[in-house]
Order: structure tokens, then C-alpha cells, then sequence
């Protein structure tokens, strides 16, 4: 299923490294299935980390899905592969949204990864690397089980897996963490559950969870947190304004608080390799 399966497990074992010249925390944040809201989370969990003074850079990496801008109220022009044509500077395709986050577009030119030229990828991480210092940077990917979702996956320093109570859900966010755990992709994983009624159907859902990865796989889960169900977040999404500011009082709002600070206090493995390391290993992959 995947042609570059020897690419990503030298990636993931550290055979494929490249120079440090940014500290920026690489997450990938992604799903089994479509439908759990796991745009939402992204973009209220990033705006939350600049209100508490981050730096936050979103990558839009659902191809041809994207929805990060529409749920930020902001239309950008270009996406992240018209930085290969020349013109653009990449200051000319970063958009700021609510707070002061960043958001690259993805777009459907995310198709046309592997078919770069070496000069349109010279001059493409020539551009990426004058992306300096931000504190994390999110990649929002689609969902599912597809060859760019594992690169994403193996080019970052941690997972974060969205699901909810439903079984279908869970049922496909654990195959996709099958898949990471055949290729050897990542030995743990972070999990949020959302739609969560309570705290404690939150916390079944991932023990649910948990009990089964624990039974089949040699992977770890790590329980984030869990996001309520609330009619706010609907209200949210309708307004093009993300719960977080519109209602930072709401349980969803509490909920991404709560996520924010286990984020910030989980242990940080490693250093990531900022912009330019993460398509330089996205490069390596797809050459």
C-alpha cells in the first residue's frame, strides 16, 4: 500500500537526519474519519497557545479538504506550492488568522509533491527555511489511511489522533494506528477524544481505546484530553469564529484550556527541525 514503507522506517529510526536549525514542535494532528472535528480542535487548540504567548504556525495538509481557513473566517489567495513557481515569497502565502496564528494553505497543489523537479525543491526549501521561530507547528491532515497522512506522520515529532465515542470512529483511528505501528512509523501517540456528553464518557472512550492498541500493538496512546459536545461549537463554527474566542466560557473552551496545558507540560522527546526539515524529509520520502 505504501510504495516508500523503507522510507519512513529509516525516518523513523533515525537513519534520515537532517540539521537543526529550528526548535519548533512538529505535531501532526489527524483522524481515522472524517466528521469527528478535528479541524476545530486544530485551529482553537493553536489560537490558545498564542493567547498564552506561543508562536503558532498551522500547515493545511488536507488535500484538496482543507477547511481551516473558512473556520477562521480568512480566504487565502495561494497555497504552499505556489512558492515553487518563483514569484511568491513566503510571506506572500502565510495568512494570519484570529490571535495572531499563521496558517499555510495546503490546497490541492499538495498532489504534485513527489513530482518536483531538484531545482523546483531547491528553490521551494530556500523559502520554507526563512520560517523562524515559532513554537509549534500544527499539520492538519486529512483523513484516513493514505500514504501522505503516514508521511506526515513519520516527517513530525508527535502524533496527535482525533476520535470520538462513536465505534466507527474508534474503530478507524485504531487501524490507522495499525498502519503507523506496521510501518514502525511512531511507537506512541496522543489521543483527544471530542463529542465527548461528560468527562467520563471521555475517559472510557480512550480506556476503550487504550485496552485494545495495549492488546494489538506495540505502540503507546497518551490521553490528551476529551472536548464536550456543545451547541456552542456549532454556533462557532456557523460564524466563522472559533469557540475559544467567541465563547471562551463555553465547556468546549474549558475543555481546550485544559488540553492546551497538557500539552504544554507533556515531555518533549526531541527537537524538530523546523519548516525546512519537515519538507526535506517529506522530499526524502517521495524521491
Amino acid at each position: 500500500m505504501l510504495d516508500q514503507a523503507e522510507s519512513l522506517r529509516k525516518l523513523a529510526n533515525g537513519e534520515m537526519l537532517f540539521e537543526n536549525h529550528n526548535k519548533a514542535r512538529i505535531i501532526t494532528i489527524t483522524s481515522g474519519k472524517g466528521g469527528v472535528g478535528k479541524s476545530n480542535i486544530v485551529v482553537n487548540l493553536a489560537i490558545n497557545l498564542v493567547k498564552k504567548g506561543k508562536k503558532v504556525l498551522i500547515f493545511d495538509a488536507d488535500i484538496g479538504m482543507g477547511n481551516d481557513d473558512v473556520l477562521m473566517g480568512i480566504y487565502p489567495k495561494h497555497n504552499v506550492l505556489d512558492l515553487v513557481n518563483g514569484r511568491l515569497l513566503i510571506e506572500d502565502v502565510i495568512v494570519e488568522g484570529p490571535e495572531g496564528v499563521k496558517l499555510l494553505p495546503g490546497g490541492s497543489g499538495l498532489n504534485n509533491i513527489e513530482d518536483l523537479q531538484q531545482n523546483q525543491r531547491d528553490l521551494f526549501l530556500r523559502k520554507i527555511e526563512m520560517l523562524e521561530g515559532f513554537d509549534y507547528i500544527f499539520i492538519d491532515t486529512g483523513a484516513g489511511i493514505s500514504r501522505s497522512v503516514l508521511a506526515f506522520i513519520a516527517c513530525s515529532d508527535e502524533v496527535i489522533l482525533i476520535t470520538t465515542p462513536e465505534p466507527t470512529s474508534l474503530t478507524d483511528g485504531y487501524s490507522l494506528l495499525k498502519a503507523v505501528n506496521h510501518f514502525k512509523i511512531k511507537n506512541k501517540a496522543n489521543i483527544i477524544v471530542n463529542k465527548a456528553l461528560d468527562k467520563n464518557e471521555g475517559e472510557k472512550t480512550f480506556l476503550k481505546f487504550k485496552s485494545a492498541v495495549n492488546k494489538f500493538l506495540s505502540l503507546d496512546v497518551i490521553f490528551l484530553g476529551q472536548v464536550y459536545e456543545d451547541r456552542k461549537l456549532v454556533m462557532s463554527v456557523r460564524n466563522q469564529l472559533p469557540f475559544i474566542i467567541g465563547y471562551p466560557k463555553c465547556d468546549a473552551s474549558k475543555c481546550i484550556e485544559d488540553i492546551t496545558k497538557s500539552l504544554i507540560d507533556s515531555k518533549r522527546e526531541k527537537l524538530g527541525g523546523g519548516a525546512e526539515g519537515l519538507f526535506k524529509k517529506l522530499f526524502s520520502i517521495f524521491s
